[in-house]
């Protein structure tokens, strides 16, 4: 018989049976497509071998009109700046008091009391301390003013720290002669609350990604309760964030990377603006970047006379055009607001060449600038949808993609389904009780779209799986990876990622896994459905294959991979089941023969028989890239059994 092309489809499909997919992809992790044939993903490394703290949820990349290149990083427990690999603590201070006589010690222990009436802390959150004075002894001033965390809240008014030297970071012990209480001048300075690095579901209308409470029962997924999720935007050279449930803050970019951002009600208040008026709290904050307004998805509403607490996850505010500092409504500015109908809150929103689209539990908005008295304008695009997070959706090419509940969805003017070969197979494995950490990336070299999502097979609560959608050869693709953030940006020369590591990866900047201390190798393989070698009913003996496969990108003497052919007798019975092949020779293989192939292996010699069989290809080691292109196999004729 002539040789037979191995020839499949792009892309992995798992809709059907394996048996029913013939021809094409079934099973693969590392790998992407590209001009129709699977190859090895390119690997990561450290952005820097600096850390920070916290899993981060949030990049954000932009350069100044200096030419300073930042990087924006929202983690569970603060908000950093990334310059030249170093990040700098910008978090904000929510709340600052002066506490009388704050700090008490105990003789032996670095244990510190700290009483505080005004403010009650909660574990996990940050203080920073000013103006203290010495307790006598070892507890210095200069042990005392400066950064803590809080270990532990014994009461309403008390909180403990653990001293240290401001140095070495080593704990101090106080002594004797460590009597006295800090003075009446300190200055405690807490940072924005710690949150949640898995979702916890609350209680009330709208707790949770999907469920509700009673009807008109309080909207109580507050900043404490709820997945940390910050949104960042430029108003310009400056940065606009805000916590998912929390405030809006503002870092100017003129104050320098060791400043934090403040609260912009402050700031507000400090330009001789009414800021009581600026939202308190809001689900997200985006500047649209044209028109120059900075936007609250989610706020209280404005009330003339008296600023309104009541949060309403479905208003959108809006300060006054080119003034961030504007939120009273007048004839004289554009600021304002509006509530929307459909749903029962703001997912999330994401700002397009020509419009906003905002999406809710129920429907997605499209929010378009008309200029006053109006200002901005709102139309429902398509009621009866969903998305699966606040990060679920990327734009890409003026087209937006997203993650649904139960399938995905595409927008370029109108909203469409998109097709999916994976969609019974990822939203099954989805855990949607971690739904708000599924966020999506883009890596435009390449043409794909990416989701990360927790899944449920892992039985775990951090994300561990991705797919990838290739829209210019339109196919799909999965695979294993623990990532919490990811962004593509044009001006970083490679796609960033954070990891659970509290680092900075730059992606397809190597072959191998650079992330940590030691180089590790990527495994990667691609595994198609089975295809007939037989004629259906009589059996086929597979006795040759010649690879055909480049190793273009290694960076290793002799790089190899491993092909596995698997035979199978029926439909459904695993590969070494009682009822499937097995070689008649000294040689019994169960599972299929493993075959290492190299740059120049031009024929490789096997004994496998069956009516089908699949073929794999798979690399372990370092330095190793391949790309698969139409291996041949040699196939005769056999008997039934």
């Amino acid at each position: 018989m002539p040789l037979k092309k191995l020839e499949f489809r792009p892309g992995l499909n798992r809709e059907g049976t394996d048996y029913a997919n013939e021809g094409g992809w079934y099973d693969g992790d590392k790998i992407r497509f590209r001009s129709g044939f699977p190859e090895k993903i390119g690997g990561w490394s450290r952005l820097s071998n600096n850390t920070y703290l916290g899993v981060a949820r949030s990049l954000w990349n932009w350069v100044d009109l200096s030419g300073s290149n930042y990087l924006g990083i929202g983690t569970n427990i603060k908000y950093y700046i990334e310059q030249g690999g170093t990040y700098y603590d910008i978090t904000p201070y929510s709340t600052i008091t002066s506490p009388d006589n704050a700090f008490a010690a105990t003789n032996g222990s670095s244990t510190i009391t700290v009483t505080d009436g005004t403010y009650n802390p909660s574990v996990g959150d940050y203080v920073v301390f000013s103006a203290a004075v010495s307790l006598g002894g070892n507890i210095t001033a200069a042990v005392l003013n400066q950064e803590y965390e809080v270990l532990t809240v014994p009461s309403s008014t008390t909180y403990t720290i653990s001293a240290r030297s401001p140095t070495t970071g080593l704990p101090v012990l106080a002594n004797a002669s460590d009597s006295g209480n800090g003075g009446t001048a300190t200055v405690a300075s807490y940072q924005v609350p710690i949150g949640l690095n898995v979702f916890t579901v609350g209680t009330g209308w709208g707790a949770g990604p999907w469920s509700r409470g009673t009807w008109g029962s309080a909207y109580s997924v507050g900043i404490g309760q709820q997945l940390r999720l910050w949104s960042n935007d430029n108003f310009g050279q400056d940065l606009v964030i805000a916590p998912r449930g929390g405030g809006i803050y503002y870092w100017k970019d003129s104050s320098g990377v060791n400043t934090r951002a403040v609260s912009l009600n402050t700031l507000s208040t400090n330009e001789g603006f009414a800021g009581t008026y600026v939202p308190n709290t809001t689900n997200q904050v985006v500047a649209s970047a044209i028109q120059k307004f900075v936007i609250a998805m989610g706020a209280n509403s404005y009330e003339s006379g008296t600023p309104n607490t009541d949060f309403n996850p479905m208003l959108v505010r809006w300060s006054d055009q080119l003034n961030p500092y504007e939120w009273v409504p007048a004839i004289t500015n554009q600021a304002g607001e509006f509530a929307l109908t459909s749903g029962s809150f703001i997912v999330g929103a994401k700002a397009t060449r020509q419009e906003i689209l905002v999406w809710t539990d129920a429907a997605l908005y499209s929010m378009q600038y008309l200029g006053a008295p109006y200002v901005w304008g709102f139309n429902i695009l398509m009621d009866n949808i969903s998305i699966m997070s606040p990060n679920a959706m990327i734009t890409v090419n003026n087209v937006t993609y997203w993650m649904g509940g139960d399938k995905f969805y595409m927008y370029s003017g109108r909203v469409e389904t998109l097709p999916c070969a994976l969609r019974q197979y990822v939203f099954n494995d989805i855990n949607k009780d971690q739904s708000f950490q599924v966020f999506a990336g883009g890596n435009e070299g390449y043409n794909e779209v990416w989701w990360f999502y927790v899944s449920n097979s892992s039985g775990g609560t951090t994300v561990d799986k991705y797919v990838i959608y290739n829209y210019v050869d339109r196919v799909w693709y999965y695979g294993s990876m623990a990532r919490s953030a990811w962004l593509d940006s044009g001006i970083r020369q490679f796609p960033m990622a954070a990891d659970y590591n509290n680092r900075v990866l730059f992606h397809e900047s190597s072959v191998d896994d650079n992330a940590g201390e030691t180089t590790l190798p990527i495994v990667a393989y691609v595994q198609s459905s089975d295809f007939d070698i037989g004629d259906g009913h009589n059996f086929g003996f597979v006795w040759r294959i010649l690879p055909d496969v480049n190793f273009n990108g290694s960076n290793v003497n002799q790089p190899s991979v491993t092909m596995t052919v698997k035979p199978r007798v029926n439909s459904g019975t695993p590969y070494g089941a009682a009822n499937n092949p097995l070689v008649r020779s000294a040689d019994n293989f169960s599972t299929g023969q493993v075959y290492n192939v190299q740059e120049f292996t031009g024929q490789v010699y096997t004994r496998i028989r069956g009516r089908q069989m699949a073929f794999r290809i798979e690399s372990t080691d370092l330095g190793v890239s391949w790309q698969l292109g139409m291996p041949r196999i040699d196939i005769r004729p056999d008997g039934r059994r």
